[in-house]
């Protein structure tokens, strides 16, 4: 009985959400955009959503900024967030592969773009920052099929829905939790991988120094990069000038196990090299990065 009155509520919640994409895909990004101020403003302001973890993570990260500009931040994170959801439902309809270039400017593209048409295999490094799921979606309109990893949703209709709309474009989606294998598949044909790379690793993951304190990064992308001879690119979708569906997907650096251009050599550095990469690129953009992403988690459990 339980299972089915489960059943029932996950249909519901998935037809609530159908209905919302349909709102948010029946008005304007214009329209999409002022709502998302709105309801940027409730979250925030009103229903004080993670709003302690939020100023918390920007005082940490930067010092200097007073409380007054800390609050301006997490607003236009909060508008961020919601605009993201009405690019990724206006996506499909928009853009397509005879009109993404009116859409998207690509960045210090060259190295990356070459080694994509290689016959070996590659890991993609982004993060919680700009719109990620237009990252993906692009790279497949371009040609370039991509492996993500992903926890799977608890909810199965919605998470077949978001599965359906990331397999569009060839963004296929691996199981976080039990899909070491079929990662390994991927690498091991030559296949494109791409991770997330700011998400909290444990007790057990790399310490890298990111934004001014020691947060658990995981080796993974590290470890396979020198196992299986995969070149590392780090790339961003990143909204251009804050205009809605307009994005920058720029290349902001990458790491060659065959190379000794960077020096590097071991999994420590080669996790700690992206991780400040990722924190010299939110630097320049901090609205576009996810402050209620509780990235610094264990280094609270195991230092204080």
């Amino acid at each position: 009985m339980k299972k089915h009155i489960q059943y029932v509520l996950d249909y519901i919640v998935y037809l609530i959400v159908r209905i919302a994409i349909c709102v948010v895909q029946s008005i304007s990004l214009n329209v999409c955009s002022r709502w998302a101020e709105l309801l940027a403003f409730f979250f925030n302001d009103v229903m004080r959503i993670r709003r302690k973890l939020v100023d918390s993570n920007l005082a940490h990260a930067f010092p200097n900024m007073s409380a007054r500009q800390r609050l301006v931040v997490a607003r236009k994170m909060w508008t961020h967030l919601f605009l993201m959801v009405a690019e990724v439902a206006h996506a499909p309809r928009q853009m397509h592969g005879l009109n993404w270039w009116k859409n998207i400017r690509i960045e210090n593209g060259r190295e990356m773009f070459s080694a994509l048409q290689k016959d070996r295999p590659l890991i993609l490094i982004t993060a919680h920052f700009g719109n990620f799921e237009m990252g993906g979606f692009i790279l497949g309109l371009l040609g370039y099929p991509t492996f993500s990893v992903a926890r799977k949703l608890d909810n199965p209709f919605l998470n077949d829905f978001i599965g359906d709309f990331r397999g569009q474009t060839g963004q296929y989606i691996i199981d976080k939790n039990k899909g070491y294998e079929d990662i390994l598949s991927v690498l091991g044909a030559n296949g494109v991988m791409a991770f997330l790379a700011d998400q909290a690793a444990g007790r057990k993951g790399a310490w890298v120094q990111f934004f001014n304190r020691p947060a658990s990064a995981y080796k993974a992308m590290a470890l396979m990069s020198l196992q299986y001879d995969a070149p590392i690119f780090i790339c961003f979708a990143t909204r251009t000038d804050n205009q809605p569906m307009h994005f920058t997907m720029r290349m902001v650096d990458f790491f060659d196990p065959r190379s000794t251009r960077d020096n590097l050599s071991t999994v420590q550095e080669i996790t700690q090299w992206h991780a400040a990469k990722l924190e010299e690129q939110i630097r320049l953009n901090p609205c576009q990065y996810w402050w209620l992403h509780d990235r610094w988690k264990t280094y609270g459990r195991v230092f204080k």
